[in-house]
C-alpha cells in the first residue's frame, strides 16, 4: 500500500495512492486507515513531507563502505543524531543552500516511519511497529558538522530547515534488508547501494532506539547512506530513488538569508 500526504484544494490530507488516483483516508492512518470514499487525482494535488512535523532519527556511518570513505572506523553501536522536525521537507520542495554555506553534502537513505509506539522493543518484533517506508535525504553542512563532532555533538550541520526532504509517498509491506538506494545529482547517478550492506538493519535500530526512549507513531528513522556522498550546490537537482517507493526529487536554491 502506497500513502500519501498531500495539499488538496480543500485541504490537506491522507490518501492511498493508485495508478494517479488517491482515495483520502480520515484522519490519521498510523491509527487506522479509514477511506473516505473520496477520490482525488495526482494530477490535481502537491504532495507533502509524508509525516507532518516528525522526530527524525539519523544513523551515521551504518553503511561500511561510506565509513571507509569517511576515513572512519566501523562503528560498535548505532551512532545516533537527530534533526529537528523543522527541517522535513517533502517531494520538489527546494532544499535552501546555506547563504555562508562552504561543503554541503547529499545523503540518500532509506527512511522507516513508525507506526505503532513502544518501549523496549525487542529485535524479533521491532518490524511490527514499523508503519512503512518511504525515501530520504539526509543533507548535511560538513564545516558545521566537523566543527561540531570535535566536540561530540551533531546538531547544527545536519539541522537546516529544508534539510530532511523525504517522500514521494510511505510504502507498507516492503522488506528493508533488500531495497537499492540511488542518487542522482543532474541525472548523473552518485550513489548506488543496497540496504544488504547496512552494518545495523531497521529491526536492529528500532530496537536500539526503544530501549533509551519511548518511540511513536510518526517518528522517522534516516536509516544511514551508501558510499558515493558528495558536495551540492544552488542550481542542482537530486533524485532519490528507492525500488518500490519511488523517486524523491529536489531543486537546490540558494538561501536569502
Amino acid at each position: 500500500m502506497k500513502i500519501v500526504r498531500y495539499q488538496a484544494v480543500d485541504g490537506i490530507y491522507y490518501g492511498v495512492e493508485s495508478e494517479g488516483r488517491i482515495e483520502r483516508i480520515a484522519g490519521d492512518p498510523f491509527l487506522v486507515i479509514e477511506r473516505t470514499g473520496q477520490v482525488d487525482r495526482l494530477s490535481d494535488v502537491r504532495l507533502l513531507c509524508p509525516v507532518e512535523r516528525p522526530r527524525i532519527f539519523g544513523v551515521a556511518y551504518n553503511y561500511r563502505q561510506h565509513t571507509d570513505e569517511s576515513g572512519k572506523e566501523q562503528p560498535t553501536l548505532p551512532v545516533l543524531f537527530m534533526k529537528p522536525s523543522t527541517a522535513a521537507s517533502g517531494d520538489d520542495d527546494a532544499i535552501e543552500y546555506p547563504i555562508d554555506g562552504e561543503i554541503v553534502h547529499y545523503e540518500a537513505e532509506l527512511v522507516a516511519v513508525i507506526g505503532k509506539g513502544g518501549r523496549h522493543i525487542s529485535k524479533e518484533h521491532a518490524l511490527q511497529h514499523v508503519f512503512g517506508y518511504t525515501c530520504g535525504n539526509d543533507i548535511s553542512d560538513r564545516i558545521i558538522q566537523r566543527q561540531e563532532s570535535k566536540f561530540g555533538c551533531l546538531l547544527a550541520g545536519k539541522g537546516y530547515d529544508t534539510f530532511a526532504p523525504m517522500g514521494p509517498a510511505i510504502v507498507t509491506d516492503l522488506d528493508p534488508t533488500n531495497l537499492d538506494v540511488i542518487l542522482r545529482q543532474n541525472g548523473s547517478v552518485k550513489q548506488s547501494g543496497n540496504t544488504r550492506d547496512l552494518v545495523y538493519p531497521v529491526a536492529d535500530i528500532v530496537a536500539y532506539l526503544s530501549r533509551f526512549m519511548t518511540l511513536l507513531p510518526g517518528d522517522v528513522i534516516m536509516t544511514g547512506t551508501p558510499a558515493g556522498v558528495g558536495p551540492i550546490v544552488p542550481g542542482d537537482d537530486l533524485e532519490v530513488e528507492i525500488p518500490g517507493i519511488g523517486v524523491l526529487k529536489n531543486p537546490v536554491v540558494a538561501a536569502l538569508h
